[in-house]
């Protein structure tokens, strides 16, 4: 009998020690997934128009989400706008990359190790849609044509199947 104790002792043993290699690398993973998360809790979109358009836009867009501004700084070739919400902290990122060329990049903090990649990509689309705006109000309106003029152009050129 307690040489079947012992087998039997072993057999239950074994998948118990393939369980350890298993629920490291789980944790492992785990872990690796939720650096992975802290560190991409960036939203980042170059938008073809003006630095100081696409910052127009951006404390527009802080206004239209209810964000307070804080303060703002430069750096070497951009500036850097802080606003803040009840519980996020917002750094947006404004750098020329050409003169119609500007590169924004938002990062949304809520606490010390929580990123929110939602808030973050939210405040960049409000950006563009704010610009598109903006941008639509600038460029020049080009006149439709009356149907008799666009009548009178196409006649000579129609293409019959």
């Amino acid at each position: 009998m307690p040489r079947h104790a012992i087998l039997f002792l072993l057999g239950a043993c074994l998948p118990l020690a393939a369980c350890e290699p298993v629920a490291i690398a789980l944790l492992g993973a785990g872990a690796s997934t939720a650096i992975r998360y802290n560190l991409e809790g960036v939203a980042a979109r170059t938008f073809t128009a003006p630095v100081d358009v696409v910052k127009a836009a951006s404390l527009a867009a802080l206004e239209r989400m209810g964000l307070t501004l804080d303060s703002s700084s430069r750096f070497d070739t951009g500036e850097t706008l802080f606003a803040r919400a009840e519980n996020r902290d917002i750094e947006v990122e404004i750098e020329p990359i050409t003169k119609q060329a500007t590169r924004l990049r938002v990062t949304a903090k809520g606490g010390s190790f929580f990123y929110d990649n939602a808030t973050a990509i939210e405040l960049v689309q409000q950006t563009g849609k704010v610009l598109d705006t903006e941008l639509a109000k600038l460029s020049p309106t080009v006149p439709a044509q009356t149907p008799a003029a666009a009548g009178a152009s196409a006649s000579g050129s129609r293409i019959s199947f």
